[in-house]
This record gives structure tokens, C-alpha cells and sequence, in this order.
């Protein structure tokens, strides 16, 4: 059996659920070397030497592939462990592409922020193939990193460049739909609106709650569920929409199991997201699974995934989530055509994975 060396300096959430699903449906024996999923900056820099000092004291050093995550600089990874002995050098480095920093937002200057971007761009160098999450994922990494190597100036990286995008492919991220019930749902006499991210900024949530904010002002009625992993300093908006919408909220918080947070799911009617960093968006779609009607940017990762009718373009998620609750209430709802979530369960792209960590013949496909 093939065996895998995976390496995740950020274990949690996305990334979590990822190598799960990988361990759940991919045929392989599997060795997870992991670290909690927090100060991802200092991940991204000095994980790499921790993690070959983890494999340097393995008995057993032979694998046939390494997954990493792009919080790894794969390229220092690499020349550590080819100096072992009894590293299998016919070893391929596969990274899969979560995120990439050069898209990320950031809320204040940070003259060290392009370094994460660069870090992103060896590690591509350094790997045998590539997988990103999304088309938009693989757009805004490629323009960002063309404009990088333009700007070297005297040193011309450009066949490198094209080295990289020559064993990058699309992979969507495998979800799990066990628990989600495969059944007809009835709506809410109020409809249920839910927020299913993480309380950051880069998720946008002023916008949200602003937005609930002119709708109860014009007198429309509706409930709410605020679901969503929390951090230490979460965005106040939160708070002060604890007080504002404490008799419209059903629940707020994070939700402790799978089967909680599904449930609070299929008790809802509406998912919105007013992202404004986001490569892929796995809650999205559980949330459509689930039976909700997603209303989400004309932007990012959106386009490419979803029907444009369920699209808002900038400034008009007030005027679009109006439209919906009087359908709603009309039941105009009810008539919508479901969208199609299966084509991202782990059954259907198992196959894509087995393939890509593991080609046959020893190919390298991109």
C-alpha cells in the first residue's frame, strides 16, 4: 500500500476536515504530523525545520508521497529531509492551496506581508504538483505571482513561472454530507436567516448586520442564526448585534458537534455571505445542503461555483435579501430549483485525489 507523509502546521478547521476526508476515502496508509491551528505567520516561516526534525527521528522514512498545506515553505522542507538517510529521493511533494497569501487582505500596513506571498510562490517551485481549491484561488495566485517575478528586475524567473503552472491543477475540497438528511424540507413561517462563518473581518460582518439593520427598520420580520467560529477579539459588531436582534436570534455562537451545527443548518431558510476574503467557501454549501438559499457577493470564488441569480452585486445585498423575504412570504421560495451540491462529495472527487497524490506510471499530472 502507498504511504503518505502529511504535513499540516495548521490543524484545524478547513484544513482539519480536509485531511479527514483524504484519510476517510483515499487508499493509502496514512502519517499525520500536525501542529494547532494558530499563529500561522510563524507557521509559514518555521515549521518546515520542525517538521524534518520530527521525521529525522522515524524509523521508518519511506514514502511515496508528502502532503503539505501552503503554511509550509515546502522548499526548505524538501532540502532538509533529501539530506536524511533512508529518504526515499523519489519522493513527490504534493501541496495543496487552501489559500495563498497574495490574495489575503490586509486590515493595516505590514511592510514583512509579502514575504507570506513569496513563501507561497517557492513552495509551488519546490513541489511536483499543485492543486487549488478554486479557479479563483488559482487566478489570483498566478497574477500575483507574475507581477512578483516582473518586479526582480535583473533576474529573470519567468520559465520558472511557467514551470508552475504546468503541474497545477483545480481540485475542489471534498465535504462529508453523512449527517446531512436527504429529505424535502418545510420552511419556517419566519424565515430563518443564518450566518455561517468565521467572526473576522475579512468574512465582512459589518455589512451583514448593517444590511438586517435597514430590513427591520423597514419592518420586515424575520429570525436569525449566527453560527460561526469565534476568536479572542472578535469584530464588536457581534455584541452590539446581540443586543440589537436578541428577539429575532434562535442561536449565536459556535456550534460543539457536526450534528448541532447541521441541525441549526436545516432549521434555517436563508445563507448569506458578504465575504470579502474567500478561496472557496465549504459552508456555503453545506448550508445549500442543507436546504438554505444562499445570497452571496458577485465576487471571489462565487461566480464560478453558483448560478448568478443567487449573485449580488456590490452595494445591493439590502435591495436582494428584501426580494427574498417577500418571496418568502409570497412562497416564491419554495419553487427554487435545488442546486447541485453532490459534484463536491468526497464519492464524486475521490477518484481526482487518488490520481493526483498517487498517478499511475509515475506520471505527474497538472
Amino acid at each position: 500500500m502507498k504511504r503518505i507523509l502529511v504535513v499540516e502546521p495548521y490543524f484545524g478547521g478547513s484544513h482539519k476536515q480536509f485531511i479527514r476526508g483524504l484519510q476517510k476515502n483515499i487508499e493509502a496508509e496514512f502519517l499525520l504530523i500536525t501542529l494547532p491551528a494558530r499563529k500561522w505567520k510563524m507557521r509559514m516561516q518555521l515549521s518546515a525545520p520542525w517538521f524534518a526534525d520530527c521525521v529525522g527521528k522515524m524509523k521508518n522514512r519511506y514514502f511515496d508521497t508528502v502532503l503539505c498545506s501552503t503554511f509550509v515553505d515546502v522548499a526548505v522542507l524538501r532540502a532538509l529531509l533529501t539530506q536524511m538517510d533512508n529518504w526515499n529521493a523519489g519522493c513527490d511533494f504534493c501541496t495543496y492551496f487552501h489559500e495563498n497569501q497574495f490574495a489575503y487582505p490586509v486590515r493595516s500596513a505590514d511592510r514583512a506581508s509579502h514575504l507570506f506571498g513569496t513563501i507561497n510562490f517557492t513552495t509551488a517551485l519546490a513541489s511536483d504538483r499543485l492543486a487549488f481549491n478554486s479557479c479563483f484561488n488559482w487566478q489570483t495566485f498566478f497574477e500575483s505571482s507574475s507581477r512578483l517575478v516582473k518586479r526582480a528586475a535583473d533576474i529573470d524567473l519567468q520559465h520558472q513561472l511557467e514551470q508552475v503552472e504546468d503541474k497545477a491543477s483545480i481540485l475542489y475540497p471534498g465535504i462529508d454530507f453523512a449527517h446531512f438528511n436527504d429529505r424535502n424540507r418545510r420552511r419556517n413561517k419566519i424565515p430563518t436567516i443564518c450566518w455561517n462563518h468565521r467572526w473576522e473581518h475579512d468574512k465582512n460582518p459589518e455589512e451583514f448586520f448593517h444590511s438586517l439593520g435597514e430590513l427591520e427598520d423597514m419592518g420586515y420580520n424575520f429570525k436569525l442564526v449566527i453560527l460561526g467560529q469565534s476568536f479572542r477579539n472578535n469584530p464588536p459588531v457581534f455584541a452590539h448585534a446581540a443586543q440589537r436582534f436578541h428577539d429575532k436570534i434562535e442561536h449565536i455562537g459556535f456550534a460543539e458537534t457536526r450534528e448541532e451545527y447541521i441541525s441549526h443548518l436545516e432549521n434555517s431558510d436563508i445563507v448569506v455571505s458578504t465575504a470579502i476574503h474567500e478561496f472557496f467557501g465549504i459552508s456555503i454549501i453545506e448550508a445549500i445542503r442543507a436546504g438554505c438559499i444562499p445570497l452571496l457577493p458577485d465576487r471571489l470564488s462565487y461566480p464560478e461555483l453558483y448560478p448568478q441569480k443567487y449573485l449580488y452585486k456590490e452595494g445591493e445585498l439590502t435591495l436582494q435579501l428584501k426580494k427574498l423575504l417577500e418571496r418568502f412570504h409570497d412562497n416564491g421560495i419554495m419553487n427554487d430549483e435545488a442546486i447541485d451540491t453532490e459534484r463536491f462529495s468526497w464519492p464524486c472527487l475521490r477518484g481526482a485525489y487518488q490520481t493526483w497524490l498517487f498517478p499511475p506510471g509515475g506520471k505527474k499530472p497538472g
